[in-house]
């Protein structure tokens, strides 16, 4: 609901950009919308975006208070890719995949560190779910520093058949979590790999951890038993990075 993102508003207009296949990240229905607004409804969810219901005071906001009729779509800033355009891109270079799947990380700042850190260390691409994620906002693009330009991101529906199908295509799947008994730092990481960093409050699921191949932590000795999650993955990235350089 920031001002400075992209705003439609208005059925036909929605509709249209629904239709167009414009990357729409979220739409929002007044809770008291007249007439039929189903249609628009259908089609977004057709196409996986996301509805929600929002108050009058909500969409004239962000609307500008314009004539919304009701409906208003927050389009996305960024183009996002398929996580086969991820691999093809590490193929492209002659590398073994290097993927980051972020699973929860709801906290724009620390995704926007974290897409800064994998371009740094040159991480292939970022996987997001559609749902309990940040996306790439302006505030998202300030904390990269730039880095959105020359990161490929992947939003998927299911974040856990997104690792079935990394899995089936020889990528090993490592997942960070502060119950783990295995050090990180075990793991060889040099074969196509991807590393899943989930909430500082939550961490990552728990079907996500079943569909993990490592279960491994960062070394704590301190009073904290965590970290912040673009610390976390910036220490698994340099591990990465580090392996496959002393292997070359």
């Amino acid at each position: 609901m920031r001002e400075n993102e992209n705003i439609i508003y208005g059925r036909n207009p929605v509709l249209e950009a629904i239709n167009n296949g414009r990357e729409i990240e979220k739409i929002y229905v007044s809770k008291n919308a007249k007439g039929n607004i189903s249609k628009i409804i259908k089609s977004a969810r057709d196409k996986n975006i996301i509805v929600s219901t929002a108050d009058n005071v909500t969409l004239d906001k962000m609307s500008g208070n314009g004539n919304h009729q009701g409906v208003v779509a927050l389009c996305s800033l960024y183009k996002y890719c398929d996580v086969e355009d991820i691999l093809e891109y590490a193929n492209e270079k002659g590398e073994k995949p290097f993927i980051l799947l972020l699973d929860g990380i709801t906290d724009t700042h620390n995704f926007g560190a974290i897409i800064r850190t994998a371009e740094a260390f040159s991480a292939h691409g970022i996987v997001i779910p559609k749902r309990r994620s940040a996306i790439v906002n302006s505030t998202v693009v300030k904390t990269s520093a730039g880095a959105t330009e020359y990161m490929k991101i992947a939003k998927v529906s299911n974040i856990n058949n997104a690792i079935n199908n990394l899995k089936k295509q020889g990528v090993w799947i490592v997942g960070s979590s502060v119950d783990a008994k295995e050090d990180f730092s075990n793991v060889d990481y040099d074969q196509p790999i991807a590393i899943v960093i989930g909430s500082e409050g939550e961490g990552i699921s728990e079907l996500v951890k079943k569909n993990c191949d490592y279960l491994v932590k960062i070394p704590m000795m301190g009073n904290m038993n965590s970290l912040n999650a673009s610390v976390a993955a910036s220490i698994f990235m340099y591990e990465v990075v580090r392996q496959r350089l002393g292997k070359a």
